[in-house]
């Protein structure tokens, strides 16, 4: 009897703890960017990070909207009244599968990047192993791209 007991109640453990895995935790959707230039932002965004445009339902001039994912996006959206500066420590971070030809990319553009300190355009090495170099975007949001292969 304390053996059938012992297994009904270990089932319904089993049971309850299945139900616990399969809800589903918050996953990434889309990050969104107040900016104040939306043509000078989309431009960077298109260009220089090479994020694919994707259709937007607003269609009120003010929100273009990016790839950045299989199931997230980013989205741009026109008004801020200035640029900010802002700290590395806030950044977005996105993955390359080889930084030495991202980088060579943005030399060809002329764009700004470095390690953590910007004392290097050489890439940073972090305790995983995993190289990331740091640039701005046109309202100095920072970036990091690495590449991790997760």
């Amino acid at each position: 009897m304390i053996k059938k007991i012992n297994s009904f109640t270990l089932l319904i453990l089993l049971i309850m703890g299945s139900r616990a895995f399969a809800q589903d935790n918050p996953r990434a959707n889309h990050n969104a960017l107040y900016v104040k230039d939306l043509a000078k932002s989309a431009a960077f965004y298109r260009n220089v990070m090479q994020l694919q445009e994707i259709p937007e339902p607003f269609h009120d001039g003010k929100h273009i909207w990016f790839r950045t994912g299989a199931h997230s996006q980013l989205h741009v959206i026109q008004g801020a009244a200035e640029v900010f500066e802002h700290d590395i420590n806030t950044h977005y971070a996105y993955s390359v599968p080889n930084i030495a030809v991202f980088t060579q990319h943005l030399d060809e553009l002329q764009v700004k990047y470095g390690n953590w300190k910007g004392d290097s355009k050489l890439p940073q090495l972090r305790p995983d192993g995993i190289k990331q170099v740091y640039l701005q975007d046109p309202d100095n949001f920072w970036i990091e791209v690495n590449d991790d292969k997760f």
